[in-house]
């Protein structure tokens, strides 16, 4: 019964500081609520007892990339500062994309929960899996990241992408000269 209710919390945690992401006006404070969101994705991994994927989630998207996130957002402050509306005039469009999107996915959700076996999808609360079953997917994972035969060129083009938008990011936050402000 504590394993749900610390299963619940996180999950409301998770919902709450997801809507907050989306809806605050502020970016500093919706990049904290990003963090927020993570951090109650890496809990509900850690109640459904898959432990690296906790720890990836952790150093991963709030150690990295929300990091990465409140760096941009303090670098390009001063781009921020313009006179240009903060909203354009995309929302109908946006909203139509969105409930499509939404129908798509309970569409897809419920094909799949109707030819599911009974108790296998909506099963939230595992039995412990076994060590064996556990270190087996450990060890294929790190062979799959470190094998030449396997996900190392990926991994290298999305550090490679990483390293390009941290030095774009450098580069248009760095203040301009007085010859490049007259070419503006």
């Amino acid at each position: 019964m504590g394993q749900q209710i610390v299963f619940f919390i996180l999950a409301v945690l998770t919902l709450v500081s997801a809507v907050v992401v989306v809806t605050d006006r502020n970016l500093f404070h919706a990049a904290i609520a990003m963090m927020a969101s993570f951090f109650g994705v890496a809990g509900l991994y850690a109640t459904l007892n898959s432990g690296f994927m906790a720890a990836a989630q952790l150093l991963v998207y709030i150690g990295a990339i929300s990091i990465l996130v409140i760096f941009a957002i303090m670098m390009t402050r001063r781009l921020m500062s313009t006179d240009e509306p903060a909203f354009n005039s995309q929302h109908f469009g946006a909203a139509i994309a969105a409930l499509l999107m939404f129908g798509v996915l309970g569409f897809v959700f419920f094909q799949i929960g109707i030819s599911a076996p009974q108790g296998v999808l909506f099963n939230i609360f595992p039995q412990e899996a076994s060590n064996a079953l556990l270190e087996s997917t450990v060890v294929r994972l790190g062979w799959m990241f470190a094998s030449p035969n396997a996900y190392v060129l990926p991994f290298e083009i999305a550090s490679v992408l990483l390293l390009a938008a941290l030095v774009g990011s450098i580069v248009i936050a760095r203040p301009m000269d007085d010859e490049e402000e007259e070419q503006h």
